[in-house]
């Protein structure tokens, strides 16, 4: 059974960065796609960013340039850099992975930007 979770949330200041993970275990095949979704409070989840075969990333029009997808090379472990963090990238953050890139999904992690 393929499960998934990330790591890596917590509370930092506007301006600041983090790193997400997410770590899949279980499955018998590498996941060769990877994605992060969030979801802010009274809102729809939102796609941010998805890595295929850990060299080939996509990312939405308003993430792109802050945030960082990557993958490793046993494509078990992927990785979300936020950087330049705005109040409104507060919001649970999700990974997803499979062979359509959401077949699985974690449980999230909090992410809490402050002012």
């Amino acid at each position: 059974q393929v499960q998934l979770q990330e790591f890596g949330g917590g509370s930092v200041q506007a301006g600041g960065s983090l790193t997400l993970s997410c770590v899949i275990t279980g499955g018998s095949d590498n996941q060769r796609c990877m994605a992060w979704y969030r979801q802010a409070p009274g809102k729809e989840r939102d796609w941010l960013a998805s890595i295929y075969n850990a060299d080939t990333t996509s990312y939405a029009p308003s993430v792109k340039g802050r945030f960082t997808i990557s993958q490793d090379s046993s494509k078990k472990t992927s990785y979300l850099q936020l950087k330049m963090l705005k109040p409104e990238d507060t919001a649970i953050y999700y990974c997803t992975a499979g062979p359509g890139c959401a077949n699985y999904g974690g449980p999230g992690t909090q992410v809490t930007v402050t002012s």
